[in-house]
């Protein structure tokens, strides 16, 4: 569905709301995990149930559908919009890495209120002054467990031109089926030959550039599907067939929940869940494309633009959450959810304060980056700004 907005703009509500969607599932992803990022084992069987489940449901919008629609409005700009290769890269950094250098910054330093709560306060100090650290938090964004999106977006963007070849031959997006094929195989073997190599973790990261450009071919595919146009018969077998497929996916996600729930450890060795965790952010592209146009709320639209501020500041609030409500012993369930009510909630208003200061709003993509220098005016008779 395509929907009226101020300044006779039209948006495509759909995707607002799956980009509403990705940035409300990370908090509750990363909500449902224990102090130390496990299924809760020192708790009962019964008691991982609720958490297990709630993050099989919330995980279905990974980190990479972000990339899906992020790319997907890239390759639409660019067909509405041409530029040049250093242009369109010179706009994405602006865009992408400011903000990025921005909260390395913050987090650097904020990861020393739990450090301190919890006796690890000493090894940030030390990483604080280590020089490679800060190469790292930059360069991969290992500052924080959910600053690795922003780098890697901005090299997946790198690769753009590779991805507007499926804008004109959509069926090429198949490919991303053995780009993820070629991930898992990779890194298994990286990490059970190269893991005492120096640079691993670059090595690591550049195999999921590379293979990740698939989900970019994928989003250029459907924006070509897009751009050609659908009947509404064509909406309606999109729709059913992945959500069809996406239902096959998440039987698996509940499989991979119960090995989860009864051993009380990540099961990382269960290869199934592997491809539904990285199909399910395709198909679930593809059921809202289908639903386009469905009579989706234009409320949604007013709220889509905070979700990327959302998924950049929850961690500060979920850190507060966790050290106000781990000691009170509550159940797994419960704690789960205090902490994603409360992140989505604190998140969602410290975005909109954010936004509405003229000098901070850039930093959750909401405002221009500010000029600290005043533009100089061309005077009477200079023929300074004149082609």
């Amino acid at each position: 569905m395509v929907a009226k907005t101020q300044g006779d703009k039209t948006r495509m509500v759909w995707l607002d709301c799956l980009r509403l969607l990705a940035g409300v599932s990370m908090v509750g992803l990363h909500a449902s995990s224990d102090t130390s990022g496990q299924p809760f084992p020192e708790f009962e069987t019964a008691e991982r149930v609720g958490p297990v489940l709630f993050r099989a449901v919330v995980y279905t919008a990974r980190t990479e559908l972000f990339l899906i629609i992020s790319l997907f409005l890239l390759t639409m700009s660019l067909d509405g919009r041409h530029r040049s290769y250093g242009a369109t890269i010179k706009e994405q950094a602006r865009r992408l890495l400011l903000p990025f250098a921005f909260w390395v910054v913050f987090f650097a330093f904020y990861r020393l209120v739990k450090a301190g709560h919890f006796g690890y306060e000493d090894a940030i100090w030390r990483q604080l002054g280590d020089p490679m650290q800060w190469v790292s938090f930059f360069a991969l964004g290992s500052v924080q467990y959910h600053m690795h999106f922003l780098p890697t977006l901005f090299g997946l963007v790198l690769m753009y031109p590779l991805y507007r070849i499926a804008v004109d031959n959509p069926m090429f997006s198949f490919v991303v089926l053995l780009c993820l094929f070629t991930k898992r195989e990779v890194d298994i073997w990286i990490w059970s030959n190269l893991r005492d190599m120096g640079g691993f973790e670059y090595l690591v990261r550049g195999v999921k550039l590379l293979t990740y450009a698939g989900y970019g071919i994928v989003a250029a595919g459907f924006y070509g599907m897009m751009k050609r146009g659908f009947t509404d018969r064509a909406l309606r077998g999109m729709f059913f067939i992945a959500l069809y497929l996406g239902a096959m996916m998440f039987m698996i996600k509940l499989v991979y929940s119960h090995k989860v729930i009864l051993s009380g450890n990540w099961q990382y060795n269960y290869n199934p869940a592997y491809w539904a965790d990285f199909l399910m952010p395709i198909l679930l592209f593809a059921i809202f494309m289908g639903a386009k146009n469905a009579n989706w709320p234009p409320m949604i639209s007013k709220w889509a633009p905070y979700s990327f501020g959302i998924y950049l500041v929850h961690p500060i609030f979920l850190d507060v959450l966790e050290l106000a409500f781990w000691p009170m012993g509550l159940s797994p369930s419960s704690y789960v959810a205090l902490k994603t009510v409360g992140g989505i909630a604190a998140s969602t208003v410290f975005v909109i304060v954010l936004s509405r200061i003229k000098l901070l709003a850039w930093t959750v993509g909401m405002g221009k980056f500010p000029r600290f220098l005043p533009v100089e005016k061309p005077t009477l008779g200079s023929n300074k700004g004149v082609s």
